[in-house]
């Protein structure tokens, strides 16, 4: 017998009160950012993309640990700290 398992998240990140801050030049930034934070937690970002007051990742999660709940915490505190960074968010 065989079986198939796969574990995706979407996750949806937006800007403080929907404020279109995220331009095209922090985009190519932000994005392969993402990767990096996916992938830092064993996770792959399989699709990075949105629009000026929000982001989308659709991360592939390994399966056969107990919990996914932390990592996906990891990747959104990683994603507020980057936007602070780059000065999206106050």
């Amino acid at each position: 017998m065989h079986s198939f398992v796969s574990c995706y998240v979407h996750c949806v990140f937006s800007t403080k009160q929907r404020q279109p801050l995220i331009h095209a030049e922090l985009q190519e930034r932000l994005w392969p950012y993402f990767g990096g934070i996916a992938r830092e937690n064993q996770m792959k970002a399989l699709c990075v993309g949105g629009v000026a007051d929000h982001v989308h990742v659709l991360l592939s999660a390994p399966v056969g640990r107990k919990s996914h709940y932390g990592e996906t915490l990891a990747v959104e505190r990683r994603t507020l700290a980057a936007y602070k960074r780059e000065r999206v968010l106050p």
